[in-house]
């Protein structure tokens, strides 16, 4: 189930990238990828949906565009009408909101509009970046996706606000499954009592529920299998880090219960910083780079739903 999205008639794939906090590099990784797949021939449009701090622009090297997601929401220009010419073939992008546009002010009916002018975008792929935290629009921009991706980098606090991001997606997404289909009451009355029913995580949870009836057992089976999470672990600064994404993806088993995917690792490079420093795109500036072969390995994995699985001694494959 995707919330208030039909997809019939879907002409592209919507990836949404999020993250527990700020500093991971998501926006990097979001323009990286979509640079990297734009070279290949795929047809890719960029969707800046940090309403708080939109800078997606600055990492694909243009300057800020005078239209942005401020103009759709408050003046009602069709999304691809927004769609700017990022210098990069097939490449464009949809700037965030540069004035004060903030994503709690964004109300029900624009979010179900927004999301339609999503899919009604002529392309291959929609990147979205999306603004770091679990606030509930971006959680169900997050959901809106057909590929989940969320980048952590190697810091305790990272991978703690990684995994409340996760949680808190999985349980929005389980709690509006159940709404839709007039289940709301059992779902709060059997999250009201958890701790008198042995609930002590959302995988316990999703146990207890799928015993309440057949019925509820089929929804969840049916409508929670597309809950479709990639990894991807950023700014690795030694061997150890890569370990991180089999850890998040170990925990996503044991207390969710659903299986994500590792997709890829980068490691840190200081020429990244500098290239956002000077507004230039570091997969046109360094296309040889070991990054640029990461965020390339990460791409194809992503687009062909691959993972890459760790050795013990920390090589990938």
């Amino acid at each position: 189930m995707k919330d208030n999205v039909t997809h019939k008639n879907k002409k592209c794939e919507v990836w949404a990238v999020g993250s527990g906090k700020g500093g991971t590099g998501k926006s990097f990784i979001t323009s990286s990828i979509g640079i990297h797949l734009a070279s290949k021939g795929k047809k890719i449009v960029l969707v800046d949906a940090d309403f708080g701090a939109a800078n997606l622009h600055t990492f694909v090297g243009v300057g800020k565009p005078q239209n942005s997601l401020t103009d759709f929401f408050e003046k009602k220009t069709p999304l691809k009408d927004l769609v700017v010419n990022c210098g990069v073939s097939d490449l464009g992008l949809v700037a965030g909101s540069m004035r004060s546009f903030e994503a709690e002010n964004i109300k029900s009916q624009q979010k179900v509009k927004f999301f339609k002018h999503i899919n009604q975008i002529e392309t291959d792929i929609i990147l979205i970046d999306l603004g770091a935290g679990s606030h509930f629009n971006t959680m169900d921009t997050f959901l809106l996706a057909d590929k989940m991706i969320v980048v952590v980098a190697p810091e305790l606090t990272a991978i703690e606000n990684l995994y409340q991001f996760i949680k808190s997606a999985f349980f929005r997404k389980l709690r509006l499954v159940l709404d839709a289909h007039g289940l709301k009451t059992t779902f709060q009355e059997t999250w009201k009592d958890r701790e008198a029913r042995g609930i002590k995580s959302l995988k316990d949870l999703i146990e207890y529920l799928i015993c309440v009836s057949p019925q509820v057992r089929d929804i969840i089976s049916r409508e929670m299998s597309d809950f479709n999470l990639h990894i991807v672990v950023n700014q690795m600064r030694n061997g150890q880090d890569v370990f991180i994404g089999s850890s998040v993806k170990s925990i996503c088993m044991k207390f969710l219960g659903f299986n994500a995917r590792y997709s890829g690792s980068v490691e840190y490079d200081e020429s990244v910083t500098r290239c956002i420093n000077r507004k230039q795109p570091f997969m046109v500036t360094y296309p040889s780079s070991p990054v640029a072969r990461a965020i390339g390995k990460l791409s194809e994995n992503l687009l062909e739903g691959k993972e890459i699985i760790i050795g013990k001694n920390g090589s990938a494959y």
